[in-house]
């Protein structure tokens, strides 16, 4: 069984790969992408029921933080139900993501630079060297620069240290780790196509 799955995922990973380089290989390419879409697609499902059945069974057995279980799964129905009656371009719909859905992001990212500049004090109180002393006055110098004030932005701060810490430093350092990704996902890619590694093995 394991050498049947590894011929199996060895033999698509050549003929997805191939239909980048040779036409023939395009029309394979093409079907196998939508099979590994609806595959995923079949994931995400089984994972909203795997969510439902979690946070049911936390109600039923009536655990602490229920009653936010309890506004998940109402929110999670109400909104599939909008969305099929509705239809997602619909002008409602269009109301609750940018009236509803994008505020609570808002607030998420807001509640995470919170947390990063109260642990990079912790970091450091705990370990004052210089590394944690720069990231601590970036993370400042990125809350001033980009917080929006009653009387605009701050004069330096907001018209040239925060867009260039964003669009020099912050950009060049997401250009790495997107390279980093990508010769990650390669050598996995490739270990996966020579028979190295085996995940969809259980090794």
């Amino acid at each position: 069984m394991r050498i049947f799955t590894a011929v199996v995922a060895i033999a698509a990973g050549i003929l997805i790969l191939g239909g980048y380089f040779f036409p023939a290989f395009e029309g394979m390419q093409a079907l196998l992408l939508n099979w590994a879409v609806i595959l995923a697609g079949a994931a995400a499902l089984v994972g909203i029921f795997n969510l439902v059945s979690v946070h049911t069974d936390k109600i039923r057995r009536q655990e602490k933080g229920s009653v936010y279980s309890a506004l998940l799964l109402i929110s999670l129905v109400a909104t599939f139900l909008f969305a099929m009656i509705l239809r997602p371009n619909h002008a409602t719909m269009k109301i609750v993501l940018s009236g509803i859905i994008i505020p609570v992001e808002a607030s998420l990212m807001g509640l995470l630079t919170i947390s990063l500049l109260y642990a990079a004090v912790r970091l450091l109180r705990r370990r004052a060297d210089l590394t944690s002393i720069i990231f601590l006055v970036t993370a400042a110098l990125l809350i001033l620069g980009s917080a929006t004030l009653p009387f605009g932005n701050m004069p330096v701060l907001g018209t040239f240290v925060g867009p260039w810490i964003t669009q020099v430093l912050a950009l060049g350092g997401a250009r790495g780790i997107l390279i980093g990704v990508a010769l990650g996902t390669l050598t996995t890619g490739l270990r996966v196509l020579f028979g190295a590694d085996r995940p969809y093995g259980g090794n």
